[in-house]
């Protein structure tokens, strides 16, 4: 039995429980629950899970000898819940008798398997330039609103037509942005196979802290039965400001930014839970988007440098293409995934190549012919293809790109098909894109959709449609 010294805030600080232990779940007599976050030789600083205002110091608690559980299973699935698997969306209770740990330990090594399966994202530039495999962590980073939930729910709905669960976890989100993204996922994606977690900016700090665990371990309970999940945290710089309030007031000691010395441990540990399995485990999978935010583009920061490190690659987000109105606005030259190319696409792969090194090269040439001087006519044609290669990679929000339309645009840039069409009437040419292949390459359209291949005779086929194409749109 312990005694509340201290309460607000969202944190008790109790004495008395020697033998409580981390994380810990703790019942006070008015029946309000919280967990054990630190333990001190006579505090023990409880994180609440419930309103702190029935409690006050003075007031009874008792040891439980559990931890925090949410509950899992296809019950979740089309719902929007909160981090405990409490209904926000008027449906009705979540009727589920299986509850699992939100601290579950990663598996080892030994239980991975190699990351070489693709998550489509349907996203050109991200396909063709940075695949995501299942089983990685690719983090989407940079500064506030100008694009970033935008590539992740992208992702969600290009999964519509595939075998992945979802779950987007909002954390420290404006109602209004929560409310987009929920209508987003209801109305584009495949809202029966994707969970919502919500724990916005009005939430209590606990469950803002919670939700990313409580995501994890609904995404497991696919992964742990030979299936395959995809999570995106949104974001984790607003749950490492929630750490860091909940550090502060339950005594531990700040470091560098004002944050405590696991900050990077929490993350960590949570990003870890993210793999392959092997064959023997399942072979399922679980596929993490965590997000981050920078001020003013530094990547150099303490939690997106923690974030980075911890990751298989980052996809970054460049403010001044978005202002020039390139979406979605990759950066070429910062955006990485260490994975590889294994995971793309075999006729993606083939096919792509060289274009990330062809539209890196176009923008520092872009940038040197800008001081003046007419360039030859070598030069004068690598600009042009690569004026039309950053033409192709953009992409309006909410307008998934099939395979095979990926591929054929792809062709047509790497055999300059597309060097006789203005730019301005490229975007026509996308939209007319897929049904002229349906219509003239059906062969290679059923190839790429069975196989992800592409072998020469259905290439030629590829070719021609494609040729037919540009000529309704070349001068």
């Amino acid at each position: 039995m312990g005694r509340v010294e201290e309460v607000g805030d969202g944190v008790a600080l109790v004495s008395g429980l020697p033998n409580a232990r981390l994380d810990e779940l703790l019942r006070f007599d008015k029946g309000a629950f919280g967990f054990a976050q630190t333990l001190d030789k006579n505090l023990i600083g409880c994180v609440l899970l419930d309103s702190a205002d029935t409690i006050e110091a003075g007031d009874i608690l008792r040891e439980t000898s559990e931890v925090v559980r949410v509950p899992v299973g296809p019950p979740l699935l089309g719902r929007v819940i909160d981090p405990l698997g409490r209904p926000l969306d008027d449906k009705g209770e979540i009727e589920t008798d299986e509850f699992h740990s939100v601290e579950c330990p990663a598996p080892a090594i030994i239980d991975w398997d190699l990351v070489i399966a693709p998550v489509q994202t349907e996203l050109l530039s991200i396909d063709t330039l940075f695949a995501l495999g299942r089983g990685q962590r690719e983090l989407i980073v940079d500064d506030r609103a100008i694009g970033k939930t935008t590539v992740a729910i992208d992702t969600i709905i290009a999964q519509k037509t595939s075998d992945i669960f979802c779950v987007y976890v909002a954390v420290g989100q404006k109602t209004s942005s929560v409310r987009r993204t929920i209508d987003a996922i209801q109305t584009l994606a495949a809202p029966e196979r994707c969970i919502t977690v919500v724990s916005g900016s009005a939430s209590p700090p606990d469950l803002q802290w919670l939700a990313p665990f409580a995501g994890f371990t609904m995404a497991e309970y696919f992964r742990d039965r030979g299936q395959h999940a995809l999570i995106v945290i949104d974001d984790l710089t607003k749950h490492a400001a929630t750490h860091r309030e909940i550090a502060l007031l339950t005594r531990q000691s700040p470091v560098r930014k004002a944050y405590p010395g696991d900050v990077f441990h929490v993350h960590a540990r949570l990003l870890e839970r993210a793999a392959k399995l092997s064959a023997e485990r399942g072979g399922g999978s679980l596929t993490a988007l965590p997000i981050a935010e920078t001020d003013v583009g530094n990547l150099s920061a303490y939690i997106p440098t923690n974030l980075i490190s911890i990751t298989d690659g980052q996809i970054v987000i460049d403010a001044k293409l978005f202002q020039e109105g390139q979406k979605p606005v990759v950066d070429v030259s910062l955006s990485v995934s260490r994975v590889g190319g294994k995971t793309q696409s075999p006729a993606l792969r083939e096919e792509a190549k060289s274009l990330r090194l062809d539209y890196a090269q176009f923008l520092e040439m872009e940038m040197f012919t800008r001081f003046g001087g007419v360039p030859d006519k070598r030069v004068r044609a690598q600009l042009t293809r690569g004026e039309r290669i950053r033409t192709i990679l953009k992409q309006p929000p909410h307008a998934p790109l099939r395979l095979a339309d990926e591929v054929a645009l792809v062709v047509a840039v790497q055999e300059r098909l597309l060097d006789t069409v203005p730019v301005d009437r490229i975007p026509a040419f996308r939209e007319a894109l897929p049904s002229a292949l349906d219509n003239h390459a059906p062969d290679a359209v059923a190839m790429m959709e069975k196989t992800s291949t592409l072998d020469d005779e259905t290439r030629a086929s590829l070719l021609t449609a494609l040729r037919k194409l540009t000529e309704r749109f070349a001068p």
